[in-house]
């Protein structure tokens, strides 16, 4: 079923399904996009802050909100977004972690200038296995808003 802004309530709240990391994927990520060591040298990762290889927190992000996007539920009402506010990297993601998302909306306002779109806050969180928070970020998504009759 089509969702649009109007469809949407504070207080909803969805899983996202969850994804599983593994030491290859965290590397070939890593080597192209944030090759820190302790992102793409097992060595320096084992004698650096997290002692041992960890997750590049924008490849986290990406695939938390891949997972949000794969849900559908966004899929009618979503017209792009502005940005992303309060973005935290709170726990390590290491090799064979599975990362559980879910994605609640903490406000939806509907435009008084253009009544056809309005905006929502959706707060995005992510958590490993053991049910530690790992992730956390508010998207903004401009909203489609369901065609007056």
């Amino acid at each position: 079923m089509d969702k649009y802004l109007d469809d949407f309530e504070v207080g909803q709240l969805f899983d996202a399904g969850g994804f599983t990391l593994s030491e290859a994927q965290i590397l070939d990520f890593a080597m192209l996009y944030d090759p820190q060591p302790f992102h793409v040298d097992l060595q320096a990762a084992e004698q650096g802050p997290y002692k041992g290889l960890i997750a590049s927190g924008l490849q986290t992000i990406a695939l938390s909100f891949r997972m949000v996007v794969q849900t559908g539920l966004f899929k009618t009402v979503s017209m792009g977004g502005p940005g992303v506010d309060d973005l935290r990297f709170l726990f390590p993601v290491r090799p064979g972690d599975t990362i559980n998302v879910t994605v609640e909306v903490i406000e939806v306002t509907p435009s008084t200038s253009k009544p056809d779109r309005g905006m929502m806050k959706l707060q995005h969180r992510g958590y490993n296995q053991d049910g530690i928070e790992v992730i956390r970020f508010i998207v903004l998504m401009v909203g489609r808003r369901r065609a007056k009759q």
